[in-house]
Parts: structure tokens; sequence; C-alpha cells
């Protein structure tokens, strides 16, 4: 495990002084630091965070990890460490049914590889892809402070002053929020958001199975959201289901047998007999934008910038798109002698997300809107536009580069080359 630096300043003195302060130590926050210091080695780079020490340890949720992200961890000297922990998604089916259906016929199909040799996404634990970050900021002499929230900061005309919970005072040029969909670094700097309740939530578990998935990702249309079953390593897979709010709270709190046979109503009986690891977790689904994705000395990245609904499995890689692209400005920004923090610089990084962001929500908004109900008209629309869609080779090419993140104006780090 990565050596975590708890480096600390008296009060008395004028603080630490960084380049780039991250506030967030979740793998968006971990990748920005990173991809800046090594392209960047001039730049003092430190990272702060308010969850205590040791809490990433304990994440039993894992993510899908697109081809550009993939490359993007080639890249940072990441992903020789994860790859062996990590599962190939090698076909994804799409079907539209009911719970009580008694067969769920398949409308759409992808397979395939956006290189020889190379799928479009794989799955990896959180823990894993933490783990594989902090070694890598270690190695760059990254302190990474923890269970240290920040507190407030003033912004002056070279440096950001930054005040953490602990009383230590930290000046930067550039702070990066990447504190998650409820940024309290976003509130403070007066950034307001586009906001929309689905009044569903996620539950995320992980079960076991008796029979193996063979890389293989399922994706169920119901009439309350959707129903996602992605691979893992092993006989195993993550779920990802969406139900309304109240009905997600519910199955939570209801006992192991009630759970699991709800479950397997949903996960159907053809890889066997399936059992629940460890205690299931449910999360409130809605759309947060922000308005604005910088400030003078400020800018947002991943959650902290947008959540979106987990139809299209992108919420990760969008924040790995946001490290690439704010890497990439930030560093060329400073080779060419400007100031990384002025509004100027930053406002290229927000030119260059803002409208794949805004894209990639309004599309989720969408779909999930169009998917999460049983209307019978709607429904019939959807399965022939599904089933269109699975006799145009073209087309479902166009949508596995889009899945695989290598589509659009794309930076460089997730091309698998240095900036």
């Amino acid at each position: 495990m990565a050596e975590t630096r708890t480096k600390r300043n008296t009060p008395n003195d004028d603080g630490p002084r960084l380049d780039v302060l991250v506030a967030g130590a979740g793998y968006v926050g971990l990748a920005s630091a990173v991809s800046i210091r090594q392209a960047q080695p001039n730049l003092k780079v430190a990272v702060v965070d308010a969850a205590p020490a040791g809490v990433w340890e304990r994440d039993t949720r894992a993510s899908a990890i697109a081809a550009a992200a993939s490359r993007m961890l080639g890249q940072l000297g990441c992903w020789d460490e994860i790859a062996p922990e990590a599962q190939a998604i090698t076909e994804m089916i799409v079907t539209d049914s009911r719970t009580t259906d008694p067969v769920r016929p398949v409308f759409l199909t992808f397979d395939g590889e956006v290189a020889p040799g190379e799928p479009f996404a794989h799955m990896v634990a959180n823990k894993v892809l933490n783990k594989a970050l902090r070694r890598r900021a270690a190695e760059l002499d990254i302190d990474i402070i923890e269970g240290v929230a920040v507190q407030a900061f003033e912004r002056g005309p070279a440096a950001m002053t930054i005040h953490l919970a602990d009383g230590i005072v930290v000046n930067a040029r550039l702070l990066v929020a990447a504190d998650g969909v409820n940024s309290k670094l976003r509130a403070m700097a007066g950034i307001k958001t586009v906001d929309i309740d689905y009044g569903q939530s996620g539950i995320v578990c992980t079960v076991l199975h008796e029979r193996p998935h063979n890389g293989r990702a399922e994706e169920h249309f119901l009439p309350a959201g959707p129903f996602a079953i992605l691979p893992l390593t092993g006989d195993r897979s993550s779920i990802v289901w969406t139900e309304r709010t109240e009905d997600a709270n519910r199955l939570v709190a209801s006992d192991d047998l009630v759970f699991e046979m709800e479950l397997e109503q949903r996960f159907g009986l053809k890889l066997g007999e399936i059992r629940v690891e460890g205690k299931p977790r449910a999360w409130p689904l809605g759309l947060k934008l922000a308005r604005g994705f910088v400030a003078p000395r400020l800018a947002l990245a991943g959650d902290a910038a947008h959540g979106i609904h987990p139809i299209a499995g992108q919420g990760l890689n969008l924040g790995f798109k946001d490290v690439a692209a704010l890497a990439e400005t930030i560093v060329e920004a400073d080779r060419l002698g400007q100031d990384i923090g002025a509004i100027d610089v930053l406002e290229r990084y927000e030119r260059w997300r803002r409208f794949d962001t805004v894209q990639m929500g309004v599309t989720t908004d969408i779909l999930n809107r169009m998917f999460s109900n049983d209307f019978g008209p709607l429904r019939a629309i959807r399965d022939i536009g599904l089933g269109l869609v699975d006799r145009m080779p073209r087309m479902k090419e166009f949508f596995i580069r889009q899945a695989s993140g290598l589509s659009g104006d794309t930076p460089r780090l997730l091309k698998g080359e240095a900036i």
C-alpha cells in the first residue's frame, strides 16, 4: 500500500506553498495529482481528503473502466498493477421486459474490440484502482493528507489561501475540487448546479454464482429502472440495480432471504445458484450538472462537476476525461510560462469538457425516462429502435467507440500518449 504522508507546518508560519492542491482522494482526485506531477515534475502537488485514513480499503464497489481510461492508467504507470484483477467485458446484451415475463428477449448485443486484444471496457474493484493510484502518488512524492477537510479559502492575485480543518493554512496556485457530487468546495465557490431528482436509488452489491459469466455484461430495462449485471474476476458479478427510492430502501433493509429472492427474480438462473457477497447498499440517483466548471484558481473535476445516472456506466469515465483534459491544460500552460490558476487558462479546460458532459447528462436523462416505465406504446417504439440498431453494424461500432471513450476531441492521456 502506498505511504500516506502527513507533513505539517505549524499554524504560526505562512503555510506550505504548493502549485496544485487537490481536494478529494478518490480515483479522480488521485489521478489528477498523478497526471499533473508525472508530466511536469517541477510542479508541487498534494492531495487532501476529508475521509478518515483507510476508508477507501472498505469500498466494496466496482467500476467500468473504458478502453480510453485503461490507456490513461497505463500511461500513468498503474495499469500493469490493475490488469491482473481486472475483468474484460467481451460482450454485452440489452433486454427490455418486466420482472414477471417468463422470457426476456435480447434486442441488442455488443461485442468486439476497439483494437486487437483490447476490449472496450473492463470491470475493476474501486479499492484496486485506488491502491494503484496511491502507490504511484507515493512514487511521485505526492503528499496525501487524510481525515482533514478544506474549511475555507480566499483567492489572492497569485495564489489561493486554503484553510484546513486542523488549523493548517496552505497556499496553492490552483485548487482542484474532486470532492464528490455533493462538493462543499463547489458550494463555497458559489457555483450553482442544475439538479433533477429521479426518485430512484441504485442498489449496488456483488454476487457469487455457480457458472462462469464468460465476460458477458447484461443490462435489463425493467419498469422501475435498469438492472445491470457486470462481470468481475472469478465467478462473480457486480449488480447495479435501479429501483424507486422507497422500494430500494425497503430492499436493502430487508433480511438476506427476502433480498436474494427479489434479486434472483431479476438475475435469473442462467448462472446457477447465486449468493450475495457482503451487505447491499443504496444511493439516491439524479442528474446534477455544475453551471460552471471553473472559477479563479479553482477547477471542478469528476462528480463535483457532474453527477449522472448509471444507465450508461459512464460516470467514472467522464471523471477520467476531466482528469486528462485538466492535466493537459495545466501542464501546457506551465510549459508556456502561464499562470496555471488564471481564469483564462482554466476556461480552456471548461470549454473542452463542458459540451461533452452536458451531452452525456442529457443522454442519460432521456434514456432513463424512456426506459424506466411500462407504457405500452413507448415500449414498442424503443424495442423497435433497439432491434434496428442491432441490425446496423456501423451504428453499433459507433456506440462501442462512444462507450470506449475514444470518440470526439480526446486528450492525449486517453489515447495512451504522454502529455
